[in-house]
């Protein structure tokens, strides 16, 4: 796939050098010219200077064969309107922001436009650490119905198969985080002390979740 990333910074660089090794053709844009050298000599992508919602600088940069766009620059404006430019004047499919305001991430992730909250994902995931409790939301679906969610569980269930957390909680576990890596777990997996378990839920039923998760099984099923 042809993908194009608007922004050389830490982010838009490793996200170029990374999606290449994976065998994509890259370009990449940015205003500055000196920002390419953080994509090192190895890089065999295309480098082009521009704005990145400029329609001839997207095209010098491959956007009418582009399968994603990628906008990563320090600017909010630019990101999202780079995205809408990408999206709704070439239609790539594939299309992702990064936003540094939160409240402008959930507006713009609801008119379509898939976002990522830089500072508030960097802020919820130090806090859940922290306080590691309740439920904390990863996606949403855009009508903001279902979301995929990381809830905290209780040591109760560990031991417990998967397949009873599912049937007690009412939940679908999409997948767990085990000593760093992720793994998709079977019906048999069974719950380890310090697994990270994932899941898709209705949203309007978090609370009642989070309760489940919080108390064990015992008082789950009951």
């Amino acid at each position: 796939m042809h993908i194009v990333i608007m922004g050389c910074g830490r982010v838009g660089s490793a996200l170029a050098q990374t999606l290449e090794s994976q065998g994509h053709t890259i370009a990449v844009i940015d205003q500055d010219p000196t920002a390419f050298r953080r994509l090192g000599s190895s890089f065999g992508g295309r480098r082009v200077t521009g704005v990145g919602f400029d329609q001839d600088t997207l095209r010098e940069a491959g956007i009418e064969e582009a399968g994603a766009f990628a906008a990563v620059s320090s600017g909010d404006n630019s990101n999202i309107i780079a995205a809408r430019v990408a999206r709704e004047m070439f239609g790539v499919e594939n299309v992702a922001a990064r936003i540094y305001d939160p409240r402008r991430a959930e507006v713009y992730q609801r008119l379509g436009i898939p976002t990522v909250a830089t500072v508030r994902w960097t802020a919820d995931q130090m806090l859940r650490r922290l306080l590691p409790s309740g439920a904390e939301p990863l996606w949403r679906d855009p009508s903001g119905g279902v979301q995929l969610a990381e809830v905290h569980t209780a040591a109760s269930w560990v031991g417990h198969k998967i397949s009873t957390l599912q049937e007690e909680t009412g939940v679908r576990v999409a997948f767990l985080t085990r000593l760093g890596e992720a793994m998709l777990p079977t019906s048999q997996t069974v719950l380890q002390e310090g697994d990270l378990v994932h899941v898709m839920m209705r949203s309007d039923e978090v609370e009642k979740v989070e309760a489940a998760f919080a108390t064990g099984p015992e008082e789950a099923h009951a």
